[in-house]
């Protein structure tokens, strides 16, 4: 392509240059598309983890404790332990779910923060592509060797103590700790010689209503995270929640002395302790998570090729779902599983619109492929 096709080019289309709109990179492409399709695919299995495994292993967790607690009066050590260890198998599924759920969503998380960084990067075309293939396929990995943990256990293993999965997902964090090492040099060889370089990317300061509307409905949601992580951390250590070690102690000296009735109020004391603290996690961990994702979403509007009025709708449905979905979970004290069903359906809109929106950024990839192919 000659320099006057270029500047015609870029005459027609300031963005359509790497140096204006940095969509135009591999590198940036990718991270951006993996990153959503990241996000996307943890939020589909954090709805499938909450409806098939989250619920039905909080119940045999407490049948599990109940029957412990029913062999405490005789005595029975071996039975006891048994039961214990089923708790631990229970809890251990469980750990492994969410730590694969938050993997894959915060993996995405980091896609996006250094597709909008690549401007930045000082390195090569070809090298920026690779790092950025190591990136998007580690992290790909890693939540799947997390979730094989505990199917895989120490089966077939070298080490007495760390089975497959584990050395697996250590391998792939690795990878990805090189990834962002080499991400984080092309940035310090940037501050150190600066490049020809965008100083101002056209995402930053963008004046497209639904990029605005994000931006600050993602603000907000932090805002709102933190306060109500402050709110919660204060509850808990004014002493006005019941203590789970106090719980518990009661639990073994009323099942020891055989005295049912307590020991029944007990563990209801306990399930409402269990549940109370994993809402509210929960339900600070999802509005700081909504407001990150809708603030990173909010630097890539305006290269989602659709019409204004349909980046507004598609944004509008994103920031409900990120409101109502911690709405929903919180409604599980009062209302159950029917909250349960409000947060899956609102994370089941926030997916659609992100796929929509990540649409609309592969048609304007192609379009911009188009423009180029023209010009040369």
């Amino acid at each position: 392509m000659t320099q006057a096709a270029l500047d015609s080019l870029e005459a027609k289309s300031p963005l359509a240059s790497e140096a204006k709109s940095p969509l135009a990179s591999d590198s940036q492409r990718l991270l951006v598309i993996g990153g959503v399709l990241l996000i996307a695919s943890g939020m589909l299995f954090g709805d499938v983890f909450a409806m098939f495994v989250l619920h039905p292993n909080n119940a045999r967790i407490g049948e599990a404790m109940v029957a412990a607690a029913q062999l405490i009066p005789a005595g029975d050590a071996d039975g006891i332990l048994a039961h214990f260890m089923a708790v631990g198998g229970f809890l251990e599924n469980r750990g492994t779910k969410v730590d694969t759920h938050t993997h894959i969503i915060h993996m995405g998380y980091i896609a996006l923060l250094l597709a909008m960084l690549q401007p930045w990067v000082a390195l090569s075309a070809a090298a920026k592509r690779r790092v950025a293939w190591l990136y998007i396929v580690s992290a790909a990995l890693l939540p799947v060797s997390i979730f094989s943990i505990y199917y895989v256990g120490l089966a077939y293993s070298p080490l007495s103590h760390i089975g497959w999965g584990s050395i697996l997902a250590d391998l792939f964090g690795a990878l990805l700790a090189v990834a962002l090492l080499i991400q984080l040099w092309g940035l310090w060889c940037q501050v150190r010689a600066p490049q020809e370089s965008p100083v101002e990317p056209a995402y930053i300061g963008s004046d497209d209503p639904a990029s605005r509307f994000l931006l600050v409905a993602g603000l907000l949601l932090l805002v709102s995270g933190f306060l109500y992580g402050a709110g919660y951390a204060a509850w808990t250590q004014s002493g006005a929640a019941s203590s789970e070690v106090e719980i518990l102690k009661a639990i073994v000296s009323h099942a020891a002395a055989s005295q049912q009735a307590l020991l029944d109020a007990d563990f209801g004391a306990f399930g409402t302790h269990q549940m109370y603290r994993a809402i509210n996690i929960a339900v600070h961990t999802h509005i700081n998570e909504m407001g990150i994702l809708l603030l990173l979403m909010s630097f890539v509007q305006g290269f989602i090729h659709y019409s204004e009025r349909t980046r507004r709708r598609w944004a509008q449905l994103a920031v409900v779902s990120g409101f109502a979905l911690p709405i929903g979970i919180l409604l599980e004290i009062k209302l159950g599983i029917v909250g349960s069903i409000v947060a899956d359906l609102f994370g089941f809109t926030m997916i659609v619109s992100l796929m929509a929106m990540l649409f609309g950024l592969l048609r304007y990839t192609g379009a911009l492929d188009v423009e180029k192919g023209e010009a040369a």
